[in-house]
């Protein structure tokens, strides 16, 4: 063991696994990665003192760290409600911006609360509220109500990030007050109709979950061992993504990319790309595409909604997929979702598993790719673009224990390409495929905070390519 070694030291603190992975800095080499089962429910720290012996063992001793960093997606994640005026304008304004910071929404809400979303809001255990509403010199009554309305709920602890009409901000801030709930005001996420400004709502939310959410989900206790949790998981796999997209500082990076992220709870897609038609004759409509975007669909995890993917994808896929398997399809998948941490057992477990990854890799990716749509004018048929045209992206990357441990990631990623079958959605049609086969996207993250050339060195030598699409 050499004392002239600089090591990294990165967690994640996960709802199911704790995991550590240990890097040699100077080498940009993965000296050692372990894992070991959460213990949100009693002391996290347990579960990190069990992998830091590990790594000790791979050490064969003590060392210093030159960084020790941490994510954090434990206890359910950032768990955040997005407040609006209008569906498709404010409240997915609020919504685009929470979950570009890293958050779970757990509830979208627009127009004026009414008492069933106020009894959703007060008892869903949230960690922030965003509340939007009107472009900046538009309406106002609305926030202004919902402000009034929040302030009146005495279970509610959440921080209240106020992104709205700025005419209202003055208002909306005494009525939160004089309710005694913890606020930020801050710029208009939409100041304009079809004009985002989201940065520095992601900037806020990112300083409350270090500064507030830390201590609430009893993390603090990790400061013995951590020198710092900078941000939620999910914010440094968007981070990884923007570098290794970008480059950095002379370093050239992939291009445009998507990273798809299959998980027990959660199927998530991030992308870095502008999105532009790709074709003349098309014309963009509805809100503007975020250059970073990520999208999560809570319905399409592999074990907690097993079922569900099944009803959205359709049984006839499954069927076709594991006929011959002798597998009772409703029987399996209830298995799974009762026992969400359960791996495949047997071939048939494989079958299904891949099925079911397949089909949520399908659906995630029509959901976050942008699509075309025919209206009919004087002159003929016009065509409309909503969302980003995907169809140029060069890289897909996978990641999540189907991807990584699985016996066919790149069949699963298959399924994120532009089919001929559905013409109308604007998927990639020939990207080269990555696997995070370490499992480092949120290390990668987490160093690009602190020396993002190193980073994105160690992201592309650990990206392991599959065979051509």
């Amino acid at each position: 063991m050499s004392k002239d070694v600089e090591y990294g030291l990165f967690a994640d603190f996960g709802s199911t696994f704790t995991k550590v992975v240990l890097l040699d800095l100077d080498t940009l080499t993965v000296v050692g990665r372990t894992q070991r089962p959460s213990t949100v429910e009693t002391d996290i720290t347990l579960a990190l003192r069990a992998a830091m012996e590990d790594i000790r063992q791979i050490l064969g001793g003590q060392v210093e760290y030159r960084y020790n960093l941490a994510t954090s997606s434990a206890a359910g994640g950032l768990k955040m409600a997005a407040i609006g005026l209008v569906p498709e304008l404010t409240a997915e304004a609020a919504k685009r911006a929470a979950l570009g910071a890293g958050a779970k929404i757990t509830g979208v809400y627009a127009y004026q609360l009414t008492r069933k979303e106020l009894e959703e809001i007060e008892g869903g255990g949230l960690d922030l509220v965003l509340l939007a509403g009107g472009t900046d010199g538009g309406e106002q009554e609305t926030i202004i109500s919902n402000a009034e309305k929040l302030a009146r709920l005495g279970g509610l602890r959440a921080p209240i990030i106020v992104a709205g009409n700025r005419t209202a901000s003055d208002q909306v801030s005494a009525v939160l007050a004089s309710g005694g709930k913890e606020h930020v005001i801050t710029d208009n996420v939409m100041p304009e109709i079809e004009i985002l400004e989201v940065d520095k709502v992601r900037d806020i939310i990112r300083d409350l979950f270090i500064k507030r959410i830390i201590e609430a989900k009893g993390l603090k206790n990790a400061e013995e061992f951590i020198d710092e949790i900078l941000m939620p998981t999910p914010t440094a796999v968007i981070a990884a993504a923007k570098l290794l997209a970008e480059g950095a500082d002379g370093e050239e990076g992939l291009g445009e990319l998507a990273i798809l992220d299959i998980g027990g709870a959660t199927t998530d897609i991030h992308s870095v790309a502008k999105g532009d038609p790709t074709e003349p004759g098309l014309v963009k409509k509805g809100l503007p595409e975020p250059y970073v975007k990520r999208t999560v669909e809570g319905d399409l995890g592999m074990r907690y909604n097993a079922s569900t993917i099944v009803k959205v994808a359709g049984e006839a896929f499954f069927r076709e997929s594991i006929d011959s398997l002798g597998l009772d399809l409703h029987r399996a998948v209830s298995r799974f979702a009762r026992n969400p941490e359960s791996l495949p057992e047997s071939e048939a477990d494989e079958g299904l598993d891949l099925a079911l990854a397949r089909a949520a890799t399908r659906v995630a990716m029509d959901r976050h790719a942008g699509r075309i749509e025919t209206t009919y004018g004087p002159n003929g048929p016009v065509y409309i673009q909503y969302g980003k045209d995907l169809r140029g992206l060069k890289t897909v990357i996978g990641a999540g224990g189907p991807l990584i441990f699985g016996p066919a990631p790149d069949v699963i990623l298959r399924e994120t390409l532009f089919s001929d079958a559905n013409p109308f959605s604007l998927r990639p049609r020939n990207p080269t495929f990555y696997l995070d086969g370490k499992y480092i996207l949120y290390a990668v993250g987490l160093l690009s905070e602190k020396e993002p050339v190193k980073a994105l060195k160690l992201g592309k030598k650990y990206l392991k390519r599959l065979n051509s699409s």
